[in-house]
């Protein structure tokens, strides 16, 4: 029963990237395939790994909240700061700041999958990385390195073959970028351990300084700084 329960999950998860394929990223499919792994090994181990780091159970059992950004208070913050910068993506870009699919967080599964759901626009703007599909392949490729999320690791490994097989013109500037996240996520504190709404008045450049990120790629071709005014 566990094989076959697999194989569907498997053939799921290959409709779910061809359609987010079709559809250049739709959000939507994109969370059906994070759901898709909720009850998985694979999830199973993501949450181990999780749980592994410093800090890591006792945020999860504390069930740390998900993230619930109050954006017009995080505008008014100093230019710099952590807080200023991610309202001025979310805002700049027309991103709905609660666009994250709201899911229960009664298992330690549902719960990490949601955390990293509703704070993964701050691992753009603390890493440097944009939101186009360079970066956004260099973002994902973070968490998937730190603590393997399923679906994070997935997207990753399909954003590098598909360029490769079909994408060729593409393939230099996605592989340069999951191996930038991949740098990051070997120097860097765990992004996914972060409260960061303990320091939303601190500068990007003291929490990178904290997090160990001393290549941001916010100056790459990839780069978050391009994309904002």
């Amino acid at each position: 029963m566990g094989h076959f329960t697999e194989l569907l999950r498997s053939l799921n998860n290959l409709k779910l990237l061809a359609a987010i394929g079709r559809s250049g990223g739709d959000l939507s499919s994109i969370a059906d395939l994070v759901d898709n792994f909720l009850d998985s090994p694979q999830m199973a181990d993501c949450v181990r790994r999780f749980r592994a780091q410093p800090g890591g159970a006792e945020l999860m059992d504390g069930r740390y909240p998900p993230l619930q950004p109050n954006i017009e208070a995080l505008r008014q913050l100093p230019q710099g700061s952590l807080g200023q910068r991610y309202a001025e993506l979310i805002t700049s870009l027309g991103y709905d700041p609660e666009f994250f699919r709201p899911r229960p967080v009664n298992s330690e599964a549902q719960w990490l999958t949601q955390r990293i759901a509703t704070t993964h626009d701050i691992h753009h703007v603390v890493s440097g990385f944009g939101t186009g599909p360079q970066g956004e392949t260099g973002v994902l490729a973070i968490t998937a390195a730190q603590i393997g999320f399923p679906a994070y690791v997935l997207l990753t490994s399909a954003a590098g073959l598909a360029s490769f097989r079909f994408q060729l013109e593409r393939f230099e500037g996605i592989s340069t970028a999951i191996a930038h996240g991949q740098a990051i996520a070997r120097q860097a504190h765990c992004l996914a351990l972060t409260r960061w709404e303990e320091g939303w008045d601190k500068p990007i450049s003291q929490w990178r300084q904290e997090l160990g990120i001393t290549d941001a790629a916010e100056h790459e071709p990839y780069g978050l700084a391009a994309q904002l005014p």
